[in-house]
């Protein structure tokens, strides 16, 4: 995990990133803005990295990406592909922040050819090495949130990215080896986020090999009782 907390950095964490190591090689779910030295910190190489599924286009979920790209070829001199994906309108929307960020992509000759490929709401993708599937979530809808589901040889991970609680949240994951769970609240206060309280009064709706809370709010950092859930943390690794 190199990115676990909220938008503002709850606890001293960086933001939304999580690294996924399949038989094949490795995707990164994810890539907020302190993705690049959270890399670093753990000796992880972006060169590693084949692939990046974007759940939605929120600055804490994609806005490192301009930088980790143009590090790839100037610093890594990368020279295979790179593929990002997510939902509709990514290559546009990386492009933009991009530009907006200083960091235009436009103005580089890259050495390696930057892919791009959408995902729509109930549709499946080849991403790299494993295969994604996305569906829709419940949050800024200018953001076009996705939630995903990858599968990798025999196993699955599930990942909400941003979302309120809907009903259909478990069906969606139910089944997976490992679910990476927003929770930023413990109560409910945002109706675009996820609460501990939701989710403990509605936990035995999820059929999931191992449920992980993650993008966690101060107040979620600073529970001492999360209630028999299991808390993410930036750098921890699980095995599945």
């Amino acid at each position: 995990m190199v990115g676990t907390s909220d938008a503002f950095g709850a606890g001293g964490r960086r933001q939304s990133a999580y690294l996924l190591r399949a038989p094949g090689g490795s995707v990164l779910l994810d890539c907020g803005g302190t993705t690049a030295s959270g890399l670093t910190a753990l000796g992880i190489g972006r060169d590693e990295i084949d692939a990046i599924l974007l759940s939605h286009f929120h600055a804490d979920h994609f806005g490192g990406i301009p930088l980790l790209v143009l590090g790839a070829h100037y610093v890594d001199h990368r020279s295979r592909p790179l593929c990002i994906a997510g939902p509709r309108g990514v290559e546009k929307r990386v492009l933009e922040v991009a530009r907006a960020l200083g960091h235009s992509l436009d103005e580089h000759h890259l050495g390696f050819e930057l892919r791009f490929l959408e995902i729509p709401t109930g549709g499946t993708r080849e991403v790299g090495p494993v295969e994604a599937r996305a569906f829709a979530t419940f949050h800024s809808p200018e953001s076009a949130p996705h939630g995903v589901v990858v599968r990798a040889g025999n196993r699955r991970v599930a990942y909400s990215g941003d979302t309120g609680w809907f009903d259909a949240l478990p069906g969606e994951v139910n089944g997976a080896d490992l679910f990476l769970c927003e929770c930023t609240q413990v109560q409910p206060e945002f109706e675009y986020h996820l609460s501990l309280d939701e989710l403990a009064e509605r936990g035995r709706d999820f059929d999931c090999g191992r449920l992980v809370l993650t993008h966690l709010g101060a107040g979620m950092r600073a529970l001492q009782d999360p209630r028999g859930f299991e808390l993410a943390d930036d750098g921890r690794v699980l095995k599945l």
